[in-house]
């Protein structure tokens, strides 16, 4: 079963800039995404960023376009995103998700999901 780990939250100065990474495993074939979500607090789950990493496609919703960053390493099933000059409303639990089939921002378009990591964003 596809297991998914994120790791590289923790507490960021407005401003600053954080990196996440997303560790995937249990899976042989090569074709799938790979999307980014968050959760604020007292906010719904919103949909990021997400990327195939067999064909290099990606994609970013307006509101993290220009300050975030997804890249994938394929041979190590990975992938990052980066974030920069980050803002107190970044504040969420970030989550990464997983599907053969799945592209975009709905998250009924991914099958596995992580737990989640904290990111807080807070002079």
């Amino acid at each position: 079963e596809v297991q998914l780990v994120e790791s590289g939250g923790g507490l960021v100065q407005p401003g600053g800039s954080v990196i996440l990474a997303c560790a995937a495993s249990g899976f042989t074939f090569d074709a799938y995404a790979i999307a980014w979500f968050r959760r604020a607090p007292g906010k719904e789950r919103e949909g990021l960023s997400c990327i195939s990493p067999t064909s290099g496609h990606l994609k970013y919703t307006d509101s993290v376009n220009g300050r975030f960053t997804i890249s994938s390493d394929k041979d190590e099933k990975t992938v990052y995103l980066q974030m920069n000059n980050l803002k107190p409303e970044d504040t969420a639990i970030y989550y990464c998700a997983f599907d053969q089939f799945g592209w975009g921002f709905s998250d009924m378009d991914y099958a596995y999901w992580g737990r989640g990591i904290e990111v807080t964003v807070s002079a």
